[in-house]
């Protein structure tokens, strides 16, 4: 049986993963049951497993690739001086219109 790549509904993935939680079916048939590679229903169960704290009011992991806000607003302003400065020194030196 070929299976293709595809995304599934959270819903889904939540089913498939409290089916291997409870245990009474091996990964292999419910792999035929959902029609989904065992391997990813052990990444979906590790998945819930992980975060089955945040569902009664545990804080969430922040996850590797979320930015920083903080360090994104500083970035900000501090681009924001650097571009007001050069604005103000260009138009001083008669290199920059001084309207916009």
């Amino acid at each position: 049986m070929k299976r293709t790549r595809r995304n599934h509904a959270p819903g889904f993935k939540a089913k498939v993963a409290l089916a291997a939680i409870k245990g009474d079916k091996t990964l292999a048939e419910l792999a035929e049951q959902f029609d989904v590679h065992p391997n990813q229903i052990s990444e979906w169960k590790q998945q819930l497993q992980e975060s089955a704290a945040d569902v009664f009011g545990g804080t969430p992991k922040k996850k590797a690739d979320e930015p920083d806000i903080k360090v994104l607003h500083a970035k900000i302003g501090q681009l924001t001086l650097e571009c007001d400065f050069l604005e103000s020194a260009l138009t001083k030196a008669g290199l920059l219109s001084a309207r916009k």
